[in-house]
């Protein structure tokens, strides 16, 4: 049942007193409003594992995040980053339904106060974070789309100082790359500086996340733009 307008405040205000009142790496555990939360994300977990599609769990998903709004609001408006299971499965919900920004909101809370991820996750919290976004972004790349690239730099400035396999953070920024390359007008005559400076940017990332992950799969994607950069630089250069 959705709640009302006067229970969302409600539960929002609550949400924020309670943080404010956990000291930071303490325990949201006792906490009544809290504990309201973390009932309610083991009933709708339950709920999740009786779907089997992954695209299901997806969509189902991206239709219990809004009831988690309120308290979410409430713990990032006031919160001193006391350890909070219900905030980064949260967290971790959105980016399944492809809710990237809402994700990065709580990200960058939950990686300032160095929150950690429920036992269940094998990932560092900005591990985590990158990998999600970043497969996202592949995905639909491979897929023939694009992915906004501010929310890939956002990605990479949030998780740069994070602890993560190379591999993991190869695939941010491959990504990005794909997504600065795609900005260049390839059919113009001569590229413009803006081009050029695109396309520069791009094979600065391909040649960083080959080096990071030699098997990242940028190999191509490198020898196609160092091709182009060429083709338009001119003997005089």
């Amino acid at each position: 049942m959705a709640l009302t307008l006067a229970q969302r405040n409600q539960l929002r205000k609550r949400a924020a007193q309670e943080a404010a009142a956990a000291a930071p790496a303490a325990l949201m555990e006792g906490a009544t409003g809290y504990e309201v939360m973390l009932a309610k994300l083991q009933q709708d977990q339950f709920r999740l594992k009786q779907v089997q599609s992954t695209e299901g769990k997806a969509k189902l998903k991206a239709e219990l995040l809004p009831e988690y709004v309120p308290y979410v609001e409430g713990v990032l408006s006031a919160g001193q980053g006391a350890q909070d299971d219900v905030l980064v499965t949260v967290m971790v919900w959105r980016f399944d339904a492809a809710d990237f920004d809402g994700g990065l909101q709580i990200a960058e809370y939950v990686l300032r106060h160095q929150l950690l991820m429920p036992d269940r996750f094998n990932r560092t919290t900005g591990c985590l974070v990158a990998e999600e976004v970043a497969t996202a972004a592949l995905n639909a790349q491979k897929a023939g789309k694009r992915f906004p690239l501010e929310t890939l730099t956002r990605t990479a400035e949030l998780t740069a100082d994070q602890d993560m396999p190379d591999e993991a953070r190869a695939k941010l920024v491959l990504a990005s790359a794909r997504e600065q390359l795609a900005l260049v007008n390839e059919e113009a005559e001569q590229l413009n500086d803006a081009d050029v400076g695109q396309l520069q940017a791009g094979i600065a990332m391909l040649q960083r996340a080959i080096q990071l992950h030699d098997k990242c799969g940028g190999k191509k994607d490198l020898e196609r733009a160092e091709r182009l950069l060429k083709k338009h630089a001119g003997p005089a250069s």
